[in-house]
């Protein structure tokens, strides 16, 4: 049963903004809408900064109209424009640097995904939005962060009442994956309609609260600056969510120039809304649908009791493949036996609910630890990049550009823009330009080159498609051994051109027979990325090694993986 959120355009025109909040991912409070009557008092004029429209042609439709995968589907309804930004650039390293947080991303993401994109193509929005959740919950359903925000998408309770998500003693329509689904779509057109088409201020907004965005366009309107996102003032964590969405856009769009394996998630909807009628035991709808109730739970968080609700609403997702199943046995089964009070353990399942919504909040903290990591992560990046560079005057030359200028050096366009107060990407020969540069680049070299002469090593630049595996088995040490001597982590990502101490004659060098092939029989639920993770082996070396493997694995399937003996992690 398809859940009735939408509220027109106009009805929406017509509220106050003081009552909307922005959805909100982090674990802050609540951001509400600045009561300033100037502005939450009446809604926000479309005509005062008159932003540029950001409708674009689907950017990939051509090149993925095959779409065998839901990633591939995604794509094809990419529309965001393009963006260089340094904000950008530096979530997309974040990710890069965590190859297994999007390895869980897409994980949790595959069950939902087919669904989520209905609602994206039905509703004509850009794809990059089918990974908003990423942002917003980590693909969790049942999500709760401490400004009470909840579900897959986030919805704060006066935001989910708004858009007709019910919230009671027995369902929060939040965490209903589908019912709130329809709720974020209808949301988020909402908002790009308010803002003129403007899809980053239409995030913005979603983050931040829509009262509070205007504000800020009014702000800078009234000084005669620019009124687009990237020129307001913002908080940092609205300053960040728009980056952090278009970076993992981004990444799924670039997947192989980056080394990020895309799983093979059949463009396929893996569950379906079903219309019960009436209320039904959850532990009786999950033996109908021949599915693990812990399994069905998944599919059905929204739900807080052992039964649906009485007074509904009356849907449940159901896995496609027994979709059929389940409406022929529910036909069947007499409206009186779908309750059954007798042999009804409520406390039983409340429990296993429980332990589901106790799972759900550690994986939540886990998340959240992760955030308030990157956060400093990427403070402390920008710390060391203020420290490390200072500028150099650059005359352009003919035939130059922004973006050759900025590969010669190292830098992004958007940090020469920046750095010289450009306006637009063009710049003309004879122009001087203030280029950063890296003040300690020479000196690290040198430095790294006098540990290897002093213990009797060398210096190995990395090259492209190193990993500290490969390096390991070229040089015959151990990875850990060429971690410990460059100060770095086993799992840390190698960059191309890096410079690496290698040591010889040490106590800790390997003889070549250190590494050792071994025979690894598939089973079932096996992927490459957790083979990787099990023998201490990066997933290209994995590929290289078993062609053919790239369209997933087979139980039962015969692999070939060249380990280091000498690492005892593996």
């Amino acid at each position: 049963m398809r859940v009735n959120s939408n509220i027109s355009g106009k009805f929406i025109g017509l509220l106050i903004i003081l009552v909307i909040a922005g959805c909100s991912e982090s674990p802050k409070e609540p951001l509400v809408i600045n009561s300033d009557p100037s502005i939450s008092s009446r809604p926000y004029d479309r005509s005062a900064s008159n932003p540029p429209k950001t409708f674009f042609k689907k950017k990939f439709k051509n090149l993925f109209s095959h779409q065998n995968t839901v990633w591939e589907r995604m794509l094809s309804l990419y529309a965001f424009p393009d963006v260089d930004n340094e904000r950008v650039d530096q979530q997309l390293s974040w990710y890069l640097s965590h190859p297994d947080y999007v390895a869980r991303i897409q994980e949790r993401a595959a069950p939902y995904m087919h669904l989520i994109l209905d609602e994206i193509e039905a509703k004509n929005l850009p794809g990059e939005l089918a990974l908003l959740p990423a942002v917003e919950s980590a693909f969790i359903p049942e999500a709760y962060s401490r400004s009470a925000a909840s579900g897959l998408w986030q919805f704060i309770p006066s935001t989910g009442r708004l858009f007709g998500l019910e919230q009671n003693s027995w369902y929060d329509g939040r965490r209903d994956v589908y019912a709130s689904t329809v709720a974020a779509t209808t949301f988020l057109k909402d908002l790009s309609e308010t803002f003129n088409g403007d899809w980053f201020l239409a995030l913005a907004s979603y983050n931040y609260g829509k009262g509070n965005v205007a504000k800020a366009i009014s702000r800078n309107d009234y000084q005669g600056l620019p009124t687009d996102y990237w020129s307001l003032d913002l908080p940092k964590e609205t300053e960040d969510y728009v980056p952090r969405l278009l970076a993992i856009a981004k990444l799924f769009a670039n997947a192989d120039r980056y080394n990020i394996a895309l799983q093979n998630v059949p463009n396929k909807p893996y569950c379906e809304v079903v219309n019960i009628g009436s209320q039904l035991d959850l532990d009786k709808a999950a033996e109908l649908a021949h599915t693990p109730l812990s399994h069905f739970l998944k599919l059905n968080p929204g739900f807080k009791k052992a039964s649906t609700a009485p007074q509904g609403p009356h849907h449940l997702l159901v896995p496609t493949a027994h979709a059929h199943a389940f409406k022929t046995s529910l036909a069947a089964l007499p409206y009186e036996e779908r309750v059954d009070q007798r042999r009804h353990d409520e406390e039983q399942l409340a429990e296993k609910i429980r332990q589901n919504e106790l799972l759900a909040q550690r994986m939540r903290a886990e998340e959240e630890r992760l955030e308030e990591r990157r956060k400093r992560e990427i403070i402390a990046h920008r710390h060391d990049y203020a420290r490390n560079t200072s500028t150099q005057q650059y005359k352009v030359g003919r035939g130059e550009s922004l973006t050759s200028i900025a590969r010669k050096y190292g830098t992004s366009v958007a940090t020469l823009r920046q750095t010289n107060h450009l306006a637009r990407n063009s710049v003309n020969a004879g122009t001087y330009l203030r280029v950063p540069v890296a003040t300690s680049h020479a000196s690290a070299i040198k430095q790294i080159t006098k540990v290897a002469k002093v213990s009797g090593g060398q210096v190995y630049v990395v090259k492209k498609g190193d990993t500290f595996f490969n390096v390991s088995k070229r040089f015959a040490v151990s990875r850990n051994n060429i971690a410990a001597w460059n100060g770095m982590s086993p799992g840390s990502n190698l960059k191309l051109g890096q410079k690496l101490v290698i040591k010889s004659g040490g106590q800790q060098l390997a003889s070549a027979s250190q590494t050792r092939l071994v025979r690894y029989t598939v089973k079932r639920g096996d992927s490459l990325m957790q083979l990787s993770r099990k023998f201490g082996v990066p997933v290209g070396d994995l590929r290289k090694a078993n062609p053919g493997t790239g369209r997933g694995l087979r139980p039962g399937q015969n692999l070939k993986i060249l380990v280091d003996s000498s690492d005892r992690s593996t």
